[in-house]
């Protein structure tokens, strides 16, 4: 079995990761962390959602962290625009601030796709057509973000052929590549890969990326089984921000920290600095007054101590 010799991580942190904190994060500090994800050396960065205040408050300060940020060569910065209004806001900045891809996002469930945004999931995928073709049209990259393509908090267990659905649909609208999510982590290694193997019908090996939460713990085991079937791009979350808001007190995005740790023990270039990594999370845990969530991060900090 031939392994990818490298892997590309996308850190969501400071987006997927921060958004349900309930206590306020600054702007100074969401900067930060983007700063030191970047010294860590990560090339892609989930910085910020441009979506209404009245429902993520959290990300209210979208534009001044677009702003903020001193942005580095060779670095991709995304953002999630739910809607054309949250696009346009996006790029209402000057050039220089624009994101570099925008994110969106559909249901691999009919029911948590009614429950959530109260429509299909075809009508989902319609509605963000507009979206994708304006940013196209500026020369943004789009990536689609797939949820609960192996399980779902209402329906459970979900069809390869629901995943294959949508990733048809997310093609036929323009989305260049696509994340392949567990996001109830309720997902086992064959699982994934049938989730991943419908998307291979629609779109190509490098245009796929796993994104994994751990609430049962399967996370790694599912990074494992995606780089099998020759996945080389990955989503996790520094310090492992991001519950899972199904599961009460269950970590939510697996630690960038722990999928870092292993690509490396693999032989798998990542051209992160692991240490620099454990310290942009222990910057992000101290700013939310509690430990960081990586068995990686600790287990490394301690030996530090000796």
């Amino acid at each position: 079995m031939k392994l990818p010799t490298r892997v590309k991580i996308v850190d969501v942190g400071p987006r997927d990761g921060l958004q349900n904190e309930k206590q306020p994060v600054s702007a100074e500090a969401k900067i930060g962390l983007v700063q030191r994800l970047q010294e860590a050396g990560l090339r892609e960065i989930e910085v910020t959602s441009f979506v209404s205040p009245k429902w993520v408050p959290q990300m209210a300060d979208n534009a001044e962290v677009m702003h903020g940020i001193q942005r580095q060569g060779g670095v991709r910065y995304s953002v999630l625009t739910p809607n054309l209004k949250g696009f346009e806001a996006a790029i209402a900045a000057p050039r220089d601030e624009w994101p570099d891809e925008i994110v969106v996002f559909g249901a691999a469930s009919e029911a948590f796709s009614q429950k959530n945004i109260n429509c299909s999931i075809a009508e989902s995928i319609e509605r963000f057509a507009p979206v994708v073709e304006a940013a196209r049209a500026k020369g943004i990259a789009v990536r689609g973000a797939m949820s609960c393509t192996v399980g779902c908090p209402y329906e459970g267990d979900i069809a390869p052929e629901k995943v294959g659905y949508l990733a048809g649909l997310m093609k036929g609208i323009g989305v260049q590549r696509v994340d392949v999510a567990d996001t109830i982590g309720v997902g086992t290694p064959g699982k994934v890969q049938r989730a991943i193997e419908a998307t291979l019908a629609h779109y190509g090996i490098d245009a796929i990326s796993g994104h994994f939460h751990d609430t049962y713990g399967q996370a790694l085991s599912n990074t494992l089984a995606s780089l099998e079937l020759g996945v080389w791009n990955f989503q996790s979350s520094v310090a492992g921000l991001g519950g899972c808001p199904y599961a009460k007190g269950a970590t939510g995005n697996v630690a960038t920290e722990d999928v870092v740790y292993l690509l490396h023990g693999m032989g798998i270039e990542t051209g992160i600095d692991l240490d620099k990594l454990i310290d942009a999370g222990v910057y992000i845990s101290e700013v939310l007054g509690r430990e960081p969530h990586s068995r990686v991060s600790k287990a490394i900090r301690t030996k530090r101590c000796g």
